[in-house]
């Protein structure tokens, strides 16, 4: 997934750098400060949010007002058109993702809840403005609370004694978490994401063992593979 991310911005810097080159030579007449120009840096990363992660509620709604404030700037529609559509459209994306998830999640939820409930001996990771690394290679692994703030964590479980269903509680805000796995267990997400993303690359669906990951990511990202 991460290669299909650095694909679709490599394109869009090579287009960026064709445009800009063509323009240097007046071959094409393209003014690249054109009215509205900043909304791309919100209409490019919602698009690639789009194509390319898994829970794509943040990034369509950030693509449709990063549209929205183009449009405006180019006064198609006014500013107040702009704050008359953002507020249904909010609300009925906010009712979109409840809709869709719920019936995954009601389930998820019990099983995490049961899973909880028997004391598990949770491992711990915080990192605040920095970068935490975690090796559990050889432990008996239960389960774990990862909090990332403005700094990254390195989960490593691969290597890990996993004899049970467990659960990852993870808080990622302005953050980022990696999750390695082993090949032998099934992962399943149970995350709320507020422009964030959760993209889970390597998964077992025959696998002896369930890891859930709860939790949320808000302008942060998290990766299991």
């Amino acid at each position: 997934m991460k290669n299909l991310k650095r694909t679709i911005w490599g394109i869009i810097f090579i287009a960026a750098a064709v445009v800009i080159a063509l323009n240097s030579f007046n071959i094409i007449d393209f003014d690249l400060f054109f009215d509205g120009w900043w909304t791309l840096f919100i209409i490019v990363p919602s698009l690639v949010g789009v194509i390319q992660d898994r829970n794509k509620s943040g990034a369509v709604f950030g693509l449709c007002i990063g549209i929205l404030l183009l449009l405006s700037a180019q006064e198609i529609i006014s500013w107040d058109m702009v704050w008359k559509i953002s507020l249904p459209l909010i609300i009925a994306l906010i009712g979109l993702k409840m809709v869709f998830s719920s019936f995954k999640k009601d389930k998820t939820d019990r099983i995490i809840k049961e899973i909880k409930k028997d004391g598990k001996n949770l491992q711990h990771g915080t990192a605040v403005f920095c970068g935490t690394e975690l090796d559990f290679g050889g432990v008996v692994f239960e389960g774990a609370d990862l909090a990332a703030v403005f700094g990254g964590i390195n989960c490593d479980l691969r290597n890990a004694i996993i004899e049970n269903d467990c659960v990852i509680n993870v808080s990622c805000v302005f953050g980022g978490v990696d999750i390695l796995v082993p090949d032998n267990v099934k992962i399943v997400t149970n995350t709320s994401c507020i422009f964030g993303g959760v993209d889970v690359m390597k998964s077992n669906n025959s696998g002896e063992h369930t890891i859930y990951i709860d939790g949320a990511c808000v302008f942060g990202g998290m990766d299991i593979k």
